[in-house]
């Protein structure tokens, strides 16, 4: 039983938001297609014109279904503010962007569709008509009256994002039309480890929400912003009618960084391609600085599905060797092959290899598949095995390795096509139309259906037989090996602590120390969604304490429930997770608790270690790349803290604790680390003292010991009357 446990496990609420989402859509979506405030229709005089004219915005407006015979001499659409059309208007060029002096006279349409813009700065207010007019023999062909109280959409001015976690802040946020925001003065740290710009319907931010592409079209997850203007689009056919809020939200984590709503009477142009989207320099995520230069290398290298996937290939005789590299979680395969279709992506009859990491026999697999329908295998069609219709598993795996969160899996495939009704031949003369995609693993180990954003949607071709064809950035950065983890921190000797909340650090922090290779184990580092636990102020410090003494640790991890991304309750517990609270009752029962859970009447456990939120936060964005040592990371932070008092948990260390317990967050997962229980008397590590002695193998780590030296750090308590 908890009443703090998050709801994902309960079906009811889900059932309850998601039929408050239709409910919300329902009301909010605008009828489909929306081009605008209606004008009306062309008056057809001569030439066939025909159009029906709706209003985009103040100074554009749309032509749906123009028509015109194209034979007038000199024909040009025309605006004025006399009574009726005449030589006193105004031309307005069609198209827009043109190569000649003069604009060009209009052609011949059937059926177009036509975006115009007033010209020398002239809004609709300013008009009370719009023709197609010849200016050689002054003839009005057709025409359309404007209302004189005629409203058109207009882009919408938002508060701020409201600020939650990571530093987020913007000046108002503004919509310009159906599928564009614009966010100025954007600050965001960059130290969530999968965050998106998010959109979705309910009163709140939630996991039922869909990604947006950053100001690059690009759908890496964010990086550090520090006061930029971005304007961000929405994808495929959604539009700003059809949700409720924006969000920079952690996907991984279920965590909302801020966000800002959107009101239901919203108003706003229709996205006709009106808007221009602001170009943005190529972003160096380990630099704080931006380029206009790509890392180059002489391999052959492509990054598709929005730079997500990095594609190296290199022909070897009548074979061609393709390594793959992605961000992959654990159950998550990446596939690339030749399309079922030249000049576009085809699934259906595509040639692709799909390959994963088996996180069972902890190997890379690769596999051969056939697409003979847009179904999950049978056995007999769909996206199957070759080997599953009796064919032959043409690709080869050669290597693979996971890295600083990178999945790499390198196979080799013929040429030719071996099995013509399975296998599509790989050309080295021209270049070929490629897909790929990202998707789940079923419980086979086989791939499932993905998602519409994560398979190529336009034509990537490549040619096989090039040399040097390199476009690739941000994944090479991570192959070659990427930032060194800084070594572990240790406090011991110390009976009083500090608490307080901190980044996470990137590739140098809680990941990889976290990760018991640096211990001589085999786990790989527990994830992080970008916060962690500082203890006297370093980032995840090994604790020694011993038996029977007592302990004081003054907790700085929020008290606004209201917030979760700002509260953090300390516990401590046998769980190198954590995460008590969010726990389903099975789930808690596997858990032993030391201090800082306790259980009301009804038997419900709650929290005990409640205090004020302090946090070390980035005085710019997350420079813990650049940082080589923690101490260079700090001067880069800054200690930000509300009113109020941390709590105090006193915890008096049973003899019966194990030897290894860890301290962690009762609302989430993955903010703490170990705390060593030692008997009293047993050699602890002290400054300088690089032989200590240690009973037993599983106390001490020993790299710990190995490099005591440069690791151990004892901290005092800073004086509490400075407070």
């Amino acid at each position: 039983m908890t009443r703090w446990a998050a709801p994902p496990h309960g079906c009811a609420p889900i059932l309850t938001l998601l039929l408050l989402f239709n409910a919300d859509l329902a009301l909010s979506r605008r009828p489909e297609p929306y081009y605008g405030r209606l004008i009306g229709r062309l008056t057809q005089y001569a030439h066939g014109i025909r159009g029906t004219v709706y209003a985009v915005d103040e100074s554009t407006v749309f032509v749906r279904g123009f028509a015109y015979d194209g034979t007038g001499p000199d024909a040009y659409f025309w605006v004025g503010d006399t009574p009726q059309p005449s030589p006193e208007g105004t031309l307005v060029p069609y198209p827009e962007d043109y190569a000649s002096r003069d604009p060009p006279v209009l052609t011949a349409h059937t059926n177009s569709d036509i975006l115009l813009r007033l010209p020398a700065g002239k809004r609709l207010r300013d008009i009370k008509w719009i023709s197609v007019w010849c200016r050689r023999f002054t003839v009005n062909f057709g025409d359309v009256f404007i209302n004189p109280g005629l409203e058109p959409p207009r882009p919408r001015v938002l508060p701020e994002f409201k600020r939650l976690a990571h530093g987020l802040r913007s000046g108002n946020v503004s919509v310009l039309d159906a599928k564009t925001f614009y966010i100025p003065n954007l600050h965001y740290d960059g130290a969530g480890p999968d965050a998106y710009f998010w959109v979705g319907n309910g009163t709140e931010p939630n996991p039922f929400g869909t990604k947006v592409p950053n100001e690059m079209g690009s759908l890496h997850p964010l990086r550090g912003y520090q006061g930029e203007d971005i304007e961000i689009q929405l994808p495929g056919k959604l539009t700003a009618y059809d949700v409720d809020w924006l969000a920079v939200w952690c996907v991984e984590y279920r965590h909302n960084f801020g966000h800002v709503y959107l009101p239901k009477d919203l108003d706003v142009p229709p996205a006709l391609g009106q808007t221009k989207i602001t170009p943005a320099w190529w972003y160096n995520p380990t630099s704080s600085t931006t380029s206009q230069t790509p890392h180059s290398s002489s391999n052959n290298c492509k990054e598709i599905l929005d730079k997500r996937l990095q594609v190296r290939w290199e022909i070897q005789g009548d074979q061609v060797q393709i390594t793959l590299s992605a961000r992959l979680r654990r159950d998550q395969y990446m596939a690339f092959g030749v399309s079922g279709a030249q000049g576009r992506p085809v699934m259906l009859a595509a040639d692709v290899v799909v390959a994963y990491w088996d996180n069972k026999a902890d190997q890379p697999r690769v596999a051969d598949y056939t697409i003979t329908h847009l179904a999950q295998c049978d056995g007999e069609r769909g996206v199957c095995p070759d080997q599953r219709l009796g064919g032959s598993n043409d690709a080869v795996l050669v290597s693979g390795h996971q890295k600083g969160g990178v999945t790499t899996i390198t196979y080799r495939r013929p040429l030719a096509a071996k099995e013509p009704l399975k296998d599509k031949e790989i050309h080295t003369s021209r270049s070929q139309s490629v897909i790929a995609a990202f998707g789940p693993l079923n419980s086979r180990y086989e791939a499932n259906a993905h998602s519409f954003m994560d398979t190529t949607r336009t034509d990537v071709q490549i040619d096989f037989g090039a040399q040097n064809d390199n476009s690739c950035l941000g994944l090479a950065e991570l192959e070659a090996g990427g930032p060194q983890p800084w070594g572990p921190r240790i406090i011991a000797g110390e009976e009083r602590f500090t608490a307080r909340i901190g980044p996470a650090a990137g590739l140098r922090g809680y990941t990889p120390l976290t990760d018991n290779d640096i211990n001589n184990g085999f786990l790989p580092g527990h994830p992080s969604w970008g916060i962690a636990w500082y203890i006297n102020d370093q980032l995840i410090p090994e604790i020694y304490v011993e038996r029977g003494q007592t302990y004081t640790f003054l907790v700085e991890g929020g008290d606004d429930r209201t917030n979760p991304a700002k509260f953090h309750p300390f516990y401590i517990s046998d769980s190198s997770e954590g995460g008590f609270g969010q726990k389903r009752e099975e789930d808690q029962r596997k858990q032993r608790v030391f201090a800082g859970v306790a259980y009301d009447n009804e038997g419900y456990p709650y929290p005990t270690a409640v205090g004020r939120y302090c946090e070390w936060t980035h005085k710019t964005i997350d420079q813990s790349a650049a940082s080589e040592t923690f101490e260079d990371y700090m001067k880069t932070l800054q200690l930000e803290c509300n009113e109020g008092e941390p709590a105090v948990l006193n915890w008096t260390v049973a003899h019966e604790t194990p030897d290894l317990v860890y301290y962690q967050c009762y609302t989430h997962n993955n903010l703490g680390w170990k705390i060593h229980v030692v008997d009293p008397g047993t050699p602890v590590p002290i400054p300088g003292d690089q032989g200590a002695r240690v009973n037993s193998a599983d106390t001490f780590p020993p790299l710990a010991i190995l490099t005591l030296t440069a690791l151990v750090i004892l901290t005092a308590l800073p004086d509490m009357a400075a407070r």
